[in-house]
Parts: C-alpha cells; structure tokens; sequence
C-alpha cells in the first residue's frame, strides 16, 4: 500500500472521492446527505464539488506515483 501526501493512501483518496461523488449525485436529485459526519444539501453543492477537484487530482497523483516537484532544492 503506497502512501504519499502526508499520510494519504490510494485506498483512502478513492474512498473519498468516491464519497464526495455520492453526495453530488443524492444532493442533484434533491435529496440531502450526510458527508463526514455533516448533513449536505443541495446549497452546499459548490462545496462537494470543490472537494471532488480535490480528491480527483489526489487520487490522481497518487495513481502516479505521488507529487514530483521539479527545479526545488532540499533544505537541510
């Protein structure tokens, strides 16, 4: 299991999205639904949709291998 991004899994950066897309999907057709322990609504929408470019791009990053920073110099 490969963890990249402070801690972040694979498995859970799915997971997330995966999460974030079913509240987008409930909340579209009018329904609320409960996302980290949080109820959503349909007035929350650019805020479930926010954080699915979130865990889109991290699940996408950690598919390749986890964040490569080019022209940066390590401190220390």
């Amino acid at each position: 299991m490969r963890q990249h991004m402070a801690g972040i899994t694979q498995a859970q950066a799915d997971s997330t999205l995966a999460a974030y897309l079913a509240a987008e999907t409930a909340v579209l057709a009018g329904q609320s639904y409960e996302l980290n322990g949080r109820k959503v609504t349909r007035a929350d929408l650019a805020a479930i949709q926010s954080g699915i470019a979130i865990w889109d791009r991290r699940a996408k990053s950690l598919a390749r291998g986890g964040i490569s920073l080019t022209g940066v110099t390590p401190m220390g």
